[in-house]
C-alpha cells in the first residue's frame, strides 16, 4: 500500500495563462533558461511547478551513477565515470523535482569534500549536492528572492553553463548540471537584483483572479482534490497524458524549427527598442520564439511567436533602475515589430488559439484550458475567463508642486487645513556609506561588518556542529603537539577529530534601516521636501544595493505614523515616499518614540539584524506638548540608551541656521550630516561608521 499523494493535475489549474505557458515552454526547451514566477501569496505558484514535474518525460540513467548520466550519451567527465556502452541501456526513472530550501548552504547546493573522511582516511570523497540531483530534471527554488546572492549566482551560472564546477579544499570536480530552473517569489518580500533577474530566461506575473466565476471554480476544484486526491487525479489523467504527448511531440519537432532572418531582425529591433542590456535578451527571445513555434506544431517562427516571446523574456530586463516596475509597453512592442514588417497584432492567433491539448490539433501556443465545472470530471464546465494582467505599474503616486503653506507654528496640526499635496522627489544620488559600529551576525548583505560564511578569514575556532570551512593552518597547529603521544614517529601528520578547526570569516551584513522623516509644515513651507525626498530615495537605493530591510516613519501634525513596517521591498518604500503628504506642526518626540517601539518589536522578531536609525529633519520641534524640544531630547536619549546607531540628516537651509539637528544627533549619540555632505562625491568628509567622537556641535569627526 502506497501513501503517495498525487500532485494536483497541471490541466486542472484554472486561469494563470502566462504561468502555464512559461512553464510548458521550458519543458519543451530547457535552453530557454527557466522561468521566474512573481506574484502574491496564495496564487498557485508552487502548485503549478509541482504539477509540471509529473508531465516531464522519464529519463534513462546509468545504474549507480550519482550524477544521472544518460547511458546513450554519458558525460565523459563524470566523477563516477567513465561510463561505457557495456554498462547496458540503463534504467528508466521519472524526472526528479528537487527543491532548494531557502536556508541551504553553498555546500548543500554544489556539493563538497568530506573533510573529516579526507583527513582521517586520506581519501578525497566528494559528496554531490542538489545541482547534481537535479540534473536532467527540475530544480525548484521557492522564495528565490530570499536566497543569499552568492547562492543565486551559483545556481544561475550552473543553469546557464549546463555544468557545475567545485574548486575547494584541494578537490576539483566538474559534472553536468542541466535542469529546468523555476523560481517563485513574492515581490512584497523584496526584489532580486537586476543582474540576477537577467539570468532567468522568462518571467511571469501572477495574481488572484477578480472574476467571481473563476474564483468559484478554483475553490471547487481544490476542495474536490483535497477530498479525494487520487480520484481527482484519475479524472484528469486523460488530459494529463495528452499534454505529456504534446510536450514530447514539441521536443521532437524543436530541432526542425527554422528561425529566419526576418524573425531575427524583429527580435533585434524589439530588444533595441526597449534598451535591454547585453545580448542575453536577444538569445532568450529567439529560443522562446522557437519553442513557441514547436509548441504550436509549426516549423517556422512567425511574428506572433516573436511578440509572445518578447512579452515573456523582456519585462524583467527593461528595468533601468531598481524602482522601475517590470512590464512592457505593448503598443511600443507592436510598433517595433511593424517597423520590421511584422504583424504584432496577430499574436493571439498563435498563443490563444485552440485550447485542445492534442499536439495534432490546429496548434495554438496556449496551454490547454480547464473545462471541469465541478471538479468531478473534465466533461463539463464553464469556459475560463481571461486573467487580468497584473503588470501595470501602479506604484507611483501623482505628485504636484505644493503651494506655500502656513509656518509650522500655525494651525492645521492634523487636518486638511494644514496639509498639502505630495511633492515630487528630486533626482537620487550616490550617498556616503553609513554603517553600524561593531561586528554583527545578521543576514548577509553589504553594509556593516559581520561574522559570515563568506569573506576574509580572520581566525579559527572549534567547529560547532559539522565542519564546513577548514582552517588548515590552525588544524595543523592543533595536531602537531600530540604526534609523539599518538605514536607518530615518521613523516606525515596524524589528525583526529578534536584537532579540526573551523575558519572564522568576516564579511558584511544587511541592517534594518529605519527612516524617520519630518513631514511637517516647517519642511514644506521652505520648499525643502523635494530635496528631502530625493535624499531619502537615494538612501533607499543604497539600502537596496546593500540588501537591507527598510521601514518608514513620518511625523507631522500631532503624531507619528508607521507608513511602512520593516520590509525587504524597498520598491514599496519608494512608492510610499512618493505619496507622502506634508503639513502641520513638528512632533519630533512622537517620531522618535514611534521608532523606539518599532525597533523593540523588530528585535523580538529578528535579534540578529542590527538597526540603523536615519532621522531626516531640521531639528525643530513645535508639537507634542508644552515643552516639545525638551520632550524630543528625552526621547532621543532613550534611543541612545538602547544602543541604537543613529544618523541625523540635517535639512536646515538658509543663511541663518540654528544647528538643532546637531543637538539632536548629540542626544542620539549619533552622527549629523547635511544634505550636501550626504553625497558620496561631496567635498565634506563623513565618518564611515556611526561610532566616533562628537564635536561641539554634535557632529562626528572623521578619523
Amino acid at each position: 500500500m502506497s501513501d503517495h499523494v498525487p500532485n494536483y493535475p497541471f490541466t486542472a489549474i484554472v486561469g494563470m495563462d502566462d504561468l502555464r505557458l512559461g512553464l510548458l515552454l521550458n519543458a519543451v526547451s530547457p535552453a530557454v533558461g527557466g522561468v521566474l514566477v512573481r506574484g502574491e501569496k496564495g496564487t498557485a505558484k508552487s502548485t503549478a511547478v509541482r504539477a509540471l514535474s509529473a508531465l516531464m518525460p522519464p529519463v534513462a540513467v546509468v545504474p549507480g551513477c550519482r550524477f544521472s548520466c544518460d547511458p546513450l550519451s554519458p558525460d565523459p567527465g563524470c566523477p563516477d565515470g567513465p561510463h561505457s556502452a557495456a554498462e547496458g541501456p540503463g534504467a528508466q526513472r521519472p524526472a526528479r523535482m528537487v527543491e532548494l530550501p531557502v536556508g541551504a548552504s553553498e555546500d548543500r547546493l554544489v556539493g563538497a569534500l568530506d573533510i573529516e573522511r579526507a583527513l582521517s582516511e586520506g581519501r578525497k570523497a566528494f559528496e554531490p549536492g542538489l545541482l547534481a540531483d537535479a540534473h536532467r530534471g527540475l530544480l525548484y527554488v521557492d522564495e528565490a528572492n530570499l536566497l543569499h546572492d552568492h547562492l543565486v549566482d551559483l545556481l544561475l551560472d550552473a543553469a546557464a553553463m549546463g555544468a557545475t564546477y567545485v574548486e575547494r579544499e584541494g578537490v576539483s570536480v566538474r559534472h553536468a548540471s542541466r535542469f529546468l530552473l523555476v523560481g517563485t517569489m513574492n515581490p512584497e518580500e523584496g526584489e532580486l537584483r537586476p543582474q540576477l533577474l537577467d539570468r532567468f530566461g522568462l518571467t511571469v506575473e501572477v495574481a488572484a483572479s477578480r472574476e467571481p466565476d473563476e474564483r468559484v471554480e478554483v475553490v471547487r476544484r481544490r476542495l474536490a482534490y483535497d477530498e479525494d486526491p487520487a480520484g481527482f487525479a484519475a479524472r484528469w489523467e486523460g488530459r494529463e497524458q495528452a499534454l505529456r504527448e504534446r510536450i514530447a511531440a514539441a521536443r521532437d519537432l524543436l530541432p526542425s524549427v527554422r528561425l529566419g532572418d526576418g524573425a531575427l531582425r524583429q527580435i533585434a529591433a524589439v530588444c533595441a527598442a526597449f534598451e535591454v542590456d547585453g545580448m542575453r535578451a536577444d538569445i532568450v527571445t529567439a529560443r522562446t520564439a522557437t519553442a513557441l513555434a514547436a509548441w504550436a506544431g509549426r516549423t517556422e517562427v512567425l511574428a506572433e511567436d516573436v511578440r509572445q516571446a518578447a512579452l515573456l523574456a523582456l519585462p524583467h530586463r527593461r528595468r533601468r533602475n531598481p524602482f522601475d516596475a517590470p512590464g512592457l509597453d505593448e503598443d511600443k512592442l507592436d510598433e517595433s515589430l511593424e517597423s520590421c514588417g511584422g504583424q504584432g497584432s496577430g499574436a493571439d492567433d498563435a498563443v490563444q488559439g485552440d485550447d485542445d491539448p492534442d499536439p495534432d490539433g490546429p496548434g495554438g501556443g496556449h496551454p490547454p484550458a480547464d473545462d471541469d465545472g465541478g471538479g468531478t470530471g473534465p466533461e463539463t464546465g464553464p469556459a475560463e475567463p481571461s486573467v487580468p494582467d497584473p503588470r501595470t505599474d501602479t506604484a507611483h503616486a501623482e505628485s504636484a508642486d505644493a503651494g506655500r503653506e502656513r509656518a509650522s507654528t500655525g494651525s492645521g496640526e492634523n487636518g486638511a487645513a494644514g496639509e498639502q499635496q505630495a511633492v515630487g522627489a528630486a533626482e537620487p544620488f550616490r550617498t556616503k556609506a553609513l554603517s553600524v559600529p561593531g561586528i554583527g551576525a545578521g543576514a548577509a548583505g553589504r553594509r556593516s561588518r559581520a561574522r559570515t560564511d563568506h569573506g576574509r578569514t580572520t581566525g579559527a575556532r572549534r567547529p560547532q556542529g559539522s565542519l564546513t570551512k577548514l582552517h588548515l593552518a590552525a588544524t595543523v597547529h592543533a595536531a602537531a603537539p600530540h604526534q609523539q603521544a599518538r605514536g607518530r614517529c615518521g613523516p606525515g601528520l596524524l589528525v583526529r577529530r578534536d584537532d579540526l578547526r573551523q575558519a572564522v570569516r568576516e564579511g558584511r551584513e544587511g541592517n534594518l534601516v529605519l527612516f524617520v522623516v519630518d513631514a511637517s509644515g516647517s519642511m514644506a513651507a521652505r520648499q525643502r521636501m523635494g530635496a528631502v525626498k530625493g535624499a531619502v530615495l537615494s538612501l533607499l537605493l543604497d539600502a537596496y544595493q546593500r540588501r537591507d530591510k527598510v521601514g518608514l516613519i513620518t511625523f507631522r501634525g500631532t503624531g507619528a505614523e508607521l507608513v511602512l513596517p520593516p520590509t525587504s521591498s524597498v520598491e514599496t518604500a519608494a512608492a510610499r515616499l512618493e505619496k507622502l503628504p506634508t503639513g502641520g506642526r513638528t512632533p519630533l518626540a512622537a517620531g522618535l518614540l514611534k521608532a523606539r517601539e518599532v525597533l523593540r518589536v523588530e528585535r523580538l522578531r529578528d535579534a540578529a539584524r542590527r538597526p540603523l536609525l536615519v532621522v531626516v529633519t531640521d531639528g525643530r520641534a513645535t508639537g507634542g506638548g508644552s515643552e516639545p524640544m525638551a520632550l524630543a531630547s528625552r526621547s532621543a536619549r532613550l534611543l541612545a540608551a538602547g544602543g541604537t546607531a543613529s544618523v541625523v540628516v540635517d535639512c536646515e537651509s538658509g543663511p541663518v541656521r540654528l544647528g538643532l539637528a546637531g543637538v539632536l544627533a548629540r542626544d542620539l549619540g549619533g552622527t549629523a550630516v547635511t544634505l550636501d555632505e550626504l553625497r558620496a562625491d561631496g567635498v565634506a568628509s563623513l565618518v564611515r561608521e556611526v561610532q566616533g567622537s562628537p564635536g561641539a556641535d554634535g557632529r562626528r569627526r572623521a578619523a
